[in-house]
């Protein structure tokens, strides 16, 4: 299968001057489709993939004060091609502002060569919510090769630097044992809890800055890892209720 898409698509949310967010900016391109939605802006695939050789590029502004939630209509199967297939995520958050950016899950189809980079910028006050998901091939096989990146900053200082790479040397037990799913949700907002926490297949871990938990999960099956996921989450957030109605609000 041959292709080569360059795309790049962007969603800006701004605040009006009655205190609502509205999308000022929705540019979809190629396989990269985005449509609001009630409550959300959704990422519909226009094509299959991303397929090796795809340069794929996804802008996210949310400026002062404002909130933008980011979903996926389905989960994204990553496909062998022509070469490697990229895929970058760049969101700015402007003072005050909220983004919560959690699309279905990524499949690292057989044969695959995929590289995904997520940049995300925090102003001050901003607040953050990101799941990201990874299935290790489809049913029955084995998963191509792929590396994730993920680099969250806060004013300029270094908040989060994550990486995951699986399906080449630098794979093994060591790495994921023998799941079949992984993920992760970043949380930064004031209230979360300080305490660390392990169960299995769980780590729900406070991170150096003060208002961001980090929640990791690996499973068998993408279902079991939502779950888990989900429970981490919710053990994020039992000092959340102490912190007051604006916290609860920037969970929603």
């Amino acid at each position: 299968m041959t292709r080569r898409y360059t795309a790049r698509a962007a969603a800006t949310a701004e605040r009006d001057a009655r205190g609502r967010t509205r999308c000022t900016r929705l540019r979809s391109d190629g396989p990269l489709a985005l449509r609001e939605a009630a409550g959300a802006v959704y990422l519909v695939g226009a094509a299959a993939g991303p397929l090796g050789g795809d340069v794929l590029e996804i802008d996210l502004r949310v400026g002062p004060g404002a909130r933008l939630a980011v979903r996926s209509a389905a989960a994204a199967v990553v496909l062998p091609g022509d070469g490697v297939s990229r895929l970058a995520v760049r969101a700015r958050i402007g003072a005050g502002g909220h983004l919560d950016l959690a699309p279905e899950p990524t499949v690292a189809a057989a044969g695959c060569d995929h590289r995904s980079a997520t940049e995300i910028a925090l102003a001050e006050g901003a607040t953050l919510r990101l799941r990201e998901e990874l299935v290790l091939g489809r049913h029955g096989e084995r998963p191509g090769r792929l590396h994730s990146r993920l680099d969250v900053t806060a004013g300029r200082t270094p908040l989060l630097r994550h990486e995951l790479r699986v399906g080449d040397r630098h794979d093994g037990p060591a790495v994921l044992g023998d799941a079949r799913a992984a993920g992760s949700v970043l949380l930064v907002r004031p209230g979360l809890t300080r305490e660390p926490h392990s169960a299995e297949g769980l780590a729900v871990l406070p991170l150096a800055h003060p208002s961001a938990v980090l929640v990791t999960a690996v499973a068998p099956d993408a279902a079991l890892l939502r779950r888990r996921l989900a429970r981490g989450e919710s053990i994020a957030q039992v000092a959340a209720s102490a912190a007051g109605p604006a916290v609860a609000a920037a969970s929603s």
